[in-house]
């Protein structure tokens, strides 16, 4: 199927893409000012809290704009944007399942129910309904490339959600004018979203 004879189904999402790329790219920058503020507070967060609550979120942020700039390319057939799409659906519902096997490993804190929800079921939500969207690309482009688009657009919210509640979590807490932490919490780092009262020792 030649694109160029039926017209490309990608031409009405060209803003859509422009905003939600530029935003994916720009805000990937949030989360290195999450690592500083955290790096510069007394809060000592674990590689594998890391791995499995900061990483992600830069991943996410990197995943929508890698979307953005497979739809925005001049293809030539339906076939090869779908190939990539699926791919990094696949890829995607793939790490989401380390992200979640890598929470339940740590051991810094006990996650709570919106910590499993933003950090796991949604990005794994996301990604599946790329994964799809891209078996029914060749067949019926205007459904898939809305749910592209919603994908992509969760995945941004995601990160947006996560980098925020990590911002003010440790500025909250370990901030100046901040709660004092327990001394389990502070060792730990309790991370944003969970529970001081349910982290281990506390």
């Amino acid at each position: 199927m030649m694109l160029e004879a039926a017209g490309s189904p990608f031409s009405d999402w060209e803003n859509f893409y422009v905003i939600v790329g530029s935003s994916a790219a720009a805000l990937t920058g949030l989360q290195f000012v999450v690592i500083a503020l955290i790096a510069e507070s007394s809060a000592k967060t674990g590689g594998r809290a890391i791995a499995a609550f900061g990483t992600p979120t830069v991943v996410h942020f990197c995943a929508a704009l890698l979307a953005s700039a497979i739809v925005s390319a001049p293809w030539r057939s339906l076939a090869n944007p779908a190939f990539f799409i699926g791919g990094l659906g696949v890829a995607g519902v793939v790490y989401a399942l380390v992200v979640t096997k890598r929470a339940r490993e740590q051991t810094v804190y006990t996650p709570v129910l919106e910590d499993w929800l933003w950090h796991s079921i949604l990005p794994f939500c996301a990604y599946g309904v790329m994964t799809v969207a891209a078996f029914v690309l060749q067949h019926d482009p205007e459904q898939a490339l809305f749910l592209v688009g919603a994908a992509v657009l969760l995945l941004l919210f995601i990160g947006i959600h996560n980098a925020w509640d990590t911002v003010t979590f440790v500025a909250l807490t370990y901030g100046p004018g901040g709660a004092e932490p327990a001394p389990e919490a502070s060792a730990a780092g309790t991370p944003p979203g969970a529970d001081r009262s349910a982290a281990p020792g506390a």
